[in-house]
């Protein structure tokens, strides 16, 4: 009976540590950055962005994938293109 209550508990205890888990992913961001007058992609906010290369950062789009943050960092010049916070 101990068995199969802590095969029970542990079952329980992964399912709700995926679906924990599988919420954090779905609130991911993906942004394109004009940091330092160059195109980024990255997962951070703005003030993360700013703390890391300082305040001549802005945010061009956000997107939920990081697919459409690369296409859409594609169709501005690429990564590493100019860009200006204007």
């Amino acid at each position: 009976m101990n068995k199969l209550f802590i095969a029970f508990f542990a079952t329980s205890f992964v399912f709700a540590l995926a679906l924990s888990s599988s919420k954090v992913f779905a609130n991911t961001k993906y942004a394109v950055f004009c940091a330092d007058g160059k195109i980024e992609v990255d997962t951070r906010t703005l003030d993360q962005m700013k703390s890391a290369r300082g305040s001549n950062v802005c945010v061009l789009q956000e997107f939920d994938y990081s697919s459409d943050a690369d296409n859409h960092a594609q169709s501005l010049g690429g990564k590493g293109a100019s860009c200006s916070c204007n």
